[in-house]
């Protein structure tokens, strides 16, 4: 068998994880396994790194910058110590990190000195979480005696666009990376740096926040991985959070398309644009905890047979805010809908959910908190007054998300959600729900969004 196993940063956390992970590598690659590798960060680094830069423009002091470099030095130093046995490959393993660490010193000094931090630069930066990880994670597994060799994701073959931030593969990426790491992955086990990549000019790129999830979906399509693993802190896709539901439990077994439906709904444990090469290249993922590796986890297939359980889970979405406009000359007005829609995208305000009345005399939209006040500025300059006569907001909200691709053609889910919310006086401020009947979302209350997660997870059996 051909895997990808991706490890997070909670996974490698330590030299004591990375220790583990090497071990977990050694064993399935003693199997007969072909497996790549993919890395995120030491625990809490990037966001360390996101900081410093930021520190480094606006403050300009190098003292600061050599002081956070020595702490970040000793945290790698520490990991090696435990995770690496071999004096010799620890020796080794040291220099390359040395020689990293020197050249980020130089580019924050830089930074320090220009007062300023650019797209281009904050992926720079925040690269070498991933860049000084995987050579520490691969000595650790040759020192168990397994051959390995680390790879940057541009090395690796990872070719994108040029949008900082969140790049974009081509389509050459994945003949790129199958060229490069087929070769390779029956002599050893790569180790491939998530989240980063390079743009055609060879300057690094990123692929957004969490996007080493994204890194092993796309090799997993490149080199026909049996399976793409993705190794995190939980026992896979729960029914719901934990921390709302204390007996939620793991799904066994979902669909691509409720996976992208909770990805989008706010669930956590996979980067939302994880499964697309997945789902073209028809690759299966597993969602795995790295502390408990003979747990199945949830397996993510194409299947979307119906089920007895036909809603597979139930998620919240906080920090988001709902704005409503309105005005009598909206009813029949052509391209109303457009003229909103682009005022919003041309602010770079991210709509999550809308709604619309069958009157056009309002419509009804949920954006980012972050996002609000853009927003509203925006719709309130272009819109004409004698259009919409309204425009009004609500930050007290949430949305919450019932999901599962066996609602599709089963009568009365709908009915069940909202009566279950109406024996409680639960008020439904808004509702969506696509064509496609995957999900049906709606807004409620802030403060009574968690109890109504609790109900419907009760409503349909999704604790244990």
């Amino acid at each position: 068998m051909r895997y990808v196993m991706k490890f997070g940063g909670t996974s490698i956390e330590n030299g004591e994880k990375i220790r583990h992970v090497a071990e977990l590598l050694k064993d399935y690659r003693g199997q007969g396994h072909e497996i790549v590798a993919v890395t995120s960060a030491l625990g809490g680094v990037t966001d360390g790194l996101m900081e410093i830069g930021i520190d480094a423009s606006h403050k300009g002091k190098i003292s600061r910058v050599k002081e956070f470099m020595a702490d970040l030095a000793k945290k790698h130093y520490d990991a090696i110590e435990i995770a690496i046995d071999d004096a010799s490959i620890a020796d080794e393993t040291i220099r390359t990190i040395d020689a990293l660490i020197d050249e980020l010193e130089k580019a924050l000094i830089g930074i320090c000195y220009l007062g300023e931090l650019s797209p281009r630069s904050i992926d720079y930066i925040s690269s070498y979480g991933e860049r000084l990880a995987a050579p520490v994670v691969s000595g650790a597994v040759q020192s168990k005696g397994i051959n390995s060799n680390s790879f940057t994701g541009g090395e690796a073959g990872i070719v994108t666009n040029s949008e900082y931030g969140c790049a974009r593969p081509f389509e050459k990426t994945y003949e790129n990376v199958g060229n490069i790491l087929k070769r390779v992955v029956a002599a050893y086990v790569p180790i491939v740096t998530g989240f980063i990549a390079e743009n055609e000019e060879g300057i690094i790129t990123t692929l957004g926040r969490s996007g080493s999830d994204f890194t092993a979906s796309i090799i997993g399509a490149a080199i026909e991985a049996d399976e793409i693993w993705l190794w995190k802190e939980v026992h896979g896709i729960m029914t719901s959070d934990p921390r709302i539901v204390p007996d939620a439990r793991p799904i066994p077994q979902i669909s691509y398309i409720e996976a992208m439906e909770l990805s989008y709904f706010g669930a956590k444990v996979l980067h939302p644009r994880t499964i697309e090469p997945a789902i073209k290249h028809g690759i299966p993922v597993r969602v795995k905890n790295t502390f408990d590796p003979d747990f199945e986890g949830t397996l993510i297939v194409s299947d979307q047979r119906l089920r007895k359980d036909v809603v597979k889970a139930v998620t919240l979405i906080r920090s988001v805010a709902a704005i409503n406009i309105s005005g009598a000359g909206m009813v029949g007005a052509i391209g109303t809908a457009a003229r909103v829609f682009s005022t919003l995208a041309n602010a770079g305000v991210n709509i999550i959910m809308i709604s619309q009345s069958s009157s056009e005399a309002n419509m009804s939209f949920v954006v980012d908190e972050a996002h609000l006040e853009n927003a509203v500025v925006a719709l309130k300059s272009e819109m004409n007054r004698d259009v919409i006569g309204e425009v009004a907001c609500d930050r007290d909200i949430c949305v919450v998300a019932v999901v599962g691709a066996g609602m599709d053609g089963i009568p009365g889910v709908a009915g069940r959600v909202f009566s279950t919310l109406g024996r409680e006086k639960i008020n439904v401020i808004m509702i969506s729900q696509g064509s496609s009947q995957h999900n049906i979302s709606f807004v409620v209350s802030s403060d009574e969004a968690e109890e109504a997660v609790r109900l419907l997870n009760h409503e349909f059996e999704l604790g244990n």
